[in-house]
């Protein structure tokens, strides 16, 4: 199992920024690919930004100048830092990550964290 917890979420004015961050504790050894969601209200959970064990990044086209994820493997952290927030990034974020094991994918969510931007 592996467990996430976020911090970093909050209210803030639009144009002003935010890092959220994600501890993962558990089978952390085995983990692959890391990553933020988000869901806003009445819609669907969307993918924000992913990084691999490697380091490799994939971003929604909406956020891909604005946000910036880091992962610390040293410290079984992952960061979104997220600048320029605009209205509609309003949401709450969930901390993502997988790992596989004898060919058997397990994906764990963290339980989410707010983040409200007013216009």
């Amino acid at each position: 199992q592996v467990q996430l917890v976020e911090s970093g979420g909050g209210l803030v004015q639009g144009g002003g920024s935010l890092r959220l961050s994600c501890a993962a504790s558990g089978r952390i050894f085995s983990i692959d690919a890391m990553g933020w969601y988000r869901q806003a209200p009445g819609k669907q959970r969307e993918l924000v930004a992913t990084i691999n064990s490697g380091g490799s990044t994939n971003y929604e086209d909406s956020v891909k100048s604005r946000f910036s994820i880091s992962r610390d493997n040293a410290k079984n952290m992952v960061y979104l830092q997220m600048n320029k927030l605009k209205p509609e990034d309003t949401g709450v974020y969930y901390c993502y990550a997988n790992r596989t094991e004898m060919g058997v994918l397990y994906v764990y969510w963290g339980q989410g964290t707010q983040v409200t931007v007013s216009s």
